[in-house]
């Protein structure tokens, strides 16, 4: 459902999720998903509050809760003293990949005026020319949009993690066994072992095929579940978008165990068509 709050209103639930995000968690069992944008936190939300049977509010004010357990999704930096908190983690190339088609293609989650913005301050030509604009995009992504919006990278948040001390999903590894992830992770909130059953009704309830009416890595533009894959960069990054990412992120991209080294950037890039 497309988001028609007014920008008043935007701006006064989101105060309400940051007071509650940062104040509230640690007082009543709400449970808490963060992630670089487009990185499948909405993803995980869903499966979590379906199986915890508690609300997860979106698009709406989070104030008729406060003294309900729910679950609340964001973008946040990690931080050690939240309890209860999931932290969500992306390829950034994937991240890259798909963040470009959700701030320059419409769907049914963007904010009026959302798309429009993003064409007008990038000024391209041609927005279906994903191939030769990337590197454009990055480079505003990184050093303009990013910090406008959530005043943080893809390359700070995953660079920000305590992995010793966080309790990380890695999206990759929900598309290749959705279940064993998701006990994982409940096994470590709730500190007990999950239903068998419920959690495979609820993990099939939330897979990419129900959710968006066809099989993962057929590609709509116009839906926010765009494709639902894993590697989609590789025939979008051309040699010039893999320079600027690697000069931007590739410290972290390494880090976060994405790569090994730089090898990458010489790899020879996947066919592509001039329009992708």
């Amino acid at each position: 459902m497309r988001d028609t709050r007014s920008r008043l209103q935007l701006k006064l639930d989101a105060a309400g999720r940051l007071f509650m995000w940062n104040w509230m968690s640690n007082r009543i069992p709400h449970y808490l998903v963060s992630e670089y944008p487009k990185s499948g936190g909405s993803w995980v939300s869903q499966m979590l509050a379906d199986y915890l049977r508690i609300p997860f509010p979106r698009n709406v004010s989070v104030w008729p809760l406060a003294k309900k357990s729910y679950l609340l999704h964001g973008h946040h930096p990690y931080s050690p003293r939240l309890k209860n908190a999931v932290y969500v983690m992306r390829d950034g190339r994937d991240v890259m990949t798909s963040w470009y088609f959700h701030c320059l293609f419409e769907n049914e989650r963007t904010h009026p005026g959302f798309v429009d913005r993003h064409r007008q301050t990038l000024g391209l030509a041609d927005p279906s020319d994903v191939y030769g604009n990337m590197p454009k995009f990055i480079e505003y992504t990184f050093a303009s949009d990013s910090r406008r919006r959530f005043h943080f990278t893809w390359a700070e948040f995953v660079g920000g993690i305590d992995h010793d001390r966080a309790l990380v999903v890695r999206y990759e590894d929900l598309l290749t066994d959705a279940e064993a992830e998701m006990r994982r992770v409940i096994e470590c909130l709730v500190q007990e072992s999950p239903d068998d059953q419920r959690l495979h009704e609820t993990v099939e309830r939330f897979s990419f095929k129900n959710l968006a009416s066809r099989a993962p890595g057929a590609e709509n533009r116009g839906s926010f579940l765009r494709k639902g894959v894993a590697g989609d960069w590789r025939d979008k990054f051309s040699p010039e978008a893999r320079r600027v990412f690697h000069q931007l992120a590739g410290t972290e991209l390494i880090a976060a165990g994405y790569e090994a080294s730089d090898r990458w950037l010489h790899e020879d890039p996947e066919p592509h068509n001039a329009i992708v």
